[in-house]
């Protein structure tokens, strides 16, 4: 039996309320998009919530809340298991994501497989796996990240993905988990989590996260920012392949992390003491400056094509 189509639309609005509630800087570029698209990229940012929260509670760091690695592994792979049903009919509401989910997946061909890799990379969250060298942290940046551009490329597309554009939405996500990783360094550091690949830290003397005030730690630091910054500059090639809007969306999400990433180049040592954020009002604005260029490239292709 098909699901109704009001317990479909009850189970969006859920993933757009855990969206609005949650996603600090993905939501001013999505709601920049149609609202069938808005409610399908809802409904993937739900899901890698739900799952993402999963990683994170097998690092409480709070000694009254021991982690128990077996319970979440076994949360994931139950999440694992839902993913292999999408394509059932006769999803209920007492999963609205997973309605929302499954919608989408059949509305815009999501790849299923960008959604297991989400799912494995929180894995290796949980079993506390470091890197060795930068091309083992860059196949976990794909798995948390790269596949999420996947995913959110779908939905742009309609399904249909120009030739290259997966591999280039890919970069994009490596991008960005590389600036989080930068910005949350201090934070991981304190729930027992080392990004930065091994033979990276030993070249600028180090074993772990750098301490403040280490005399290399920001070169260490700027040295893995020069790095995101490549990875963006060839991702951003994405939005010539998009719609106006899908573009927007795509300009306005990574705008926000650029902007990040752009602060960490210009003083490395700020994010060994401290997180480096955004204000509302310049989340906003890199939004409304998104939607402003995308339009203006839009025209420009159009007069350039007639």
């Amino acid at each position: 039996m098909k699901t109704p189509a009001f317990e479909i639309e009850l189970a969006y609005r859920r993933c757009e309320e855990i969206t609005r509630a949650e996603a600090a800087n993905f939501y001013y570029g999505i709601r920049l998009l149609p609202r069938f698209k808005r409610q399908a990229m809802c409904a993937v940012y739900a899901f890698a919530r739900r799952v993402d929260d999963i990683g994170d509670s097998a690092s409480d760091p709070d000694p009254t809340h021991p982690a128990d690695p077996s319970r979440q592994l076994a949360a994931l792979a139950a999440e694992r298991a839902m993913i292999a049903t999408l394509g059932d009919d006769g999803a209920s509401l007492a999963d609205p994501v997973r309605t929302a989910l499954a919608h989408s997946c059949a509305n815009y061909n999501l790849p299923l497989d960008a959604l297991a890799l989400l799912v494995e990379g929180v894995e290796y969250d949980v079993r506390g796996t470091r890197y060795e060298s930068f091309d083992e942290l860059v196949g976990y940046c794909r798995r948390v990240a790269g596949s999420v551009g996947r995913l959110c490329l779908a939905i742009f597309s309609d399904g249909q993905e120009p030739a290259g554009a997966p591999a280039l939405a890919d970069d994009l996500g490596v991008a960005m988990q590389l600036t989080n990783i930068l910005r949350d360094i201090r934070e991981d550091e304190r729930l027992g989590r080392v990004y930065l690949p091994a033979e990276d830290l030993r070249r600028f003397g180090f074993d772990g996260a750098p301490p403040a005030g280490a005399e290399r730690a920001p070169e260490l630091i700027l040295f893995e920012a020069t790095r995101a910054g490549e990875w963006f500059d060839r991702g951003m090639q994405l939005t010539a392949m998009l719609d106006a809007r899908s573009a927007s969306c795509v300009l306005a999400m990574t705008g926000i992390y650029r902007s990040i990433l752009d602060r960490i180049l210009q003083d490395p040592a700020q994010v060994l003491v401290g997180r480096i954020s955004l204000t509302t009002w310049q989340k906003a604005w890199v939004a409304l400056q998104s939607l402003a260029t995308a339009r203006a490239s839009s025209g420009t292709a159009g007069r350039a094509a007639a």
